[in-house]
């Protein structure tokens, strides 16, 4: 258990955000990039993404085959990059709020078959065990089109191993799909947190959905006990995992491409800042690390997550990781963002982007439906609430002192934002039942 006080005392931050209240944190470690390069290769590299996106390419065939809605991407899972002025509007006007630049959403919220942009690495790890596996019992080689992976001679075979996994909901959504898709035998351990019609989704697909009445360490937890325990099983470990790390750092370039077709540049003078919503940190990790191989100091890459749950800020400012936990700042975890429900932070993930990250913004609750509404009236578009904490950031931005003299301190001067874009990454809401976007858009909460 971390001694909270000392910290609390310290650090007005933490003290701010144990008292539950709306703040940014900047990373004072943060450094420019050519200091930083070295030391991150040597745990992931450029080869290691470039590969992760050949084995992604090898797969487009099985997963054009099997997911009919992939057919126009011709089996690449991508989403779209869209303007979004109006809300951008309705943000400044709301909230009293100056957001220079161009606004944007990245729709990792309607990725074709999880919906989320859990789709990226939870997809990208199943599809690499697979592999493995396949190449081991000499059924599969690279040269192979991997569409016979949908043959049921490959069902068979798959159907002999497990697939186990940890989560709040979306992970186990996209591990689940995509395994059961495989043939796989798949057990997803959901945290109190999961929404039930996540649950149920997966139980239609023939997912085993094993519920737990604690949080989410302790689903992660006893997942991986009972996958350790089964020769025939394997766990993909949201807490620690390269292989996830890996399918969501390969998202940067696909944005890059996305970016280059809009002619829109990204240097010095034309920054881009980038704001991911955060549970764990597996996700919003790879996706940063990824945007600053490619765009180094040109991309400031922020994370945020809910007053109630904000474990990778604690992790991070205390330097405690993965031994941080909410509940020892005497905050519940407990908040209506369910995919950001997680009380101690990915040990993997807060060492490596010690450097990398710009800061970590904080939101109410109440913000997150404010938010969805206001997307639903100004653009049309619907993410789930916690895909809606990314617009903390850039509301943030220049309201807050912290994110200030970070703007300060890195030459985003007003000449530079206003040739900015900020980019709020949603991270979750394609696959919400109707019934459940009537709930959401009628929630009110201080």
């Amino acid at each position: 258990m971390v001694d909270a006080q000392k910290y609390i005392q310290a650090d007005p931050t933490v003290r701010a955000v144990a008292e539950q209240k709306e703040t940014v944190w900047i990373n004072p470690d943060y450094l420019p990039f050519a200091v930083t390069d070295g030391l991150c290769q040597l745990v992931v590299s450029d080869a290691d993404i470039a590969d992760a996106e050949a084995r992604l390419a090898r797969f487009a065939p099985f997963i054009q085959r099997c997911f009919p809605e992939t057919e126009e991407t011709q089996g690449l899972i991508e989403s779209p990059l869209a303007d979004i002025p109006q809300m951008q509007k309705a943000l400044e006007e709301t909230y009293g709020c100056a957001i220079p630049g161009r606004l944007m959403l990245k729709m990792d919220s309607h990725l074709a078959i999880a919906g989320s942009v859990k789709a990226r690495g939870g997809i990208y790890e199943v599809l690499k065990h697979a592999e493995e596996l396949a190449m081991a019992a000499g059924k599969l080689s690279v040269e192979d089109n991997y569409a016979k992976l949908a043959d049921e001679d490959m069902k068979c075979f798959f159907s002999q191993y497990t697939v186990q996994v940890g989560s709040t909901g979306n992970l186990g959504m996209s591990i689940g799909i995509m395994s059961a898709a495989l043939g796989f035998c798949v057990k997803v351990h959901m945290s109190a947190d999961a929404k039930q019609w996540k649950k149920d989704l997966l139980r239609s697909k023939g997912v085993e959905v094993i519920e737990y009445a604690d949080d989410y360490s302790k689903a992660v937890e006893e997942g991986r006990k009972r996958s350790d325990a089964d020769p025939m099983s394997y766990f993909v470990d949201d807490e620690k995992s390269v292989d996830l790390f890996l399918g969501y750092a390969v998202a940067a370039k696909r944005l890059k491409h996305q970016l280059d077709e809009l002619g829109i540049t990204v240097d010095e003078e034309h920054p881009l800042i980038v704001y991911i919503p955060t549970g764990v940190g597996g996700a919003p990790g790879g996706v940063s690390y990824g945007l600053k191989r490619l765009f180094k100091d040109a991309v400031h890459c922020f994370l945020v997550e809910p007053t109630l749950c904000p474990s990778v800020l604690l992790g991070m400012a205390t330097k405690e990781y993965e031994k941080a936990n909410v509940h020892d700042f005497g905050i519940s975890g407990i908040t209506e963002a369910d995919g950001l429900a997680c009380a101690s932070p990915s040990s993997f993930v807060t060492r490596i982007l010690g450097n990398l990250l710009s800061g970590d913004f904080t939101v109410k609750d109440g913000k997150l439906y404010d938010y969805l509404r206001l997307l639903d009236r100004s653009e049309h578009k619907r993410i789930e609430p916690s895909s809606c904490a990314a617009f903390a950031g850039p509301c943030g931005l220049l309201e807050l002192e912290g994110s200030k003299d970070y703007c300060a301190r890195h030459g985003l001067t007003q000449e530079k934002l206003a040739n900015s874009v900020q980019i709020a990454w949603a991270t979750g809401g394609r696959l919400v039942p109707a019934e459940i976007w009537d709930q959401y858009l009628s929630t009110h909460m201080d």
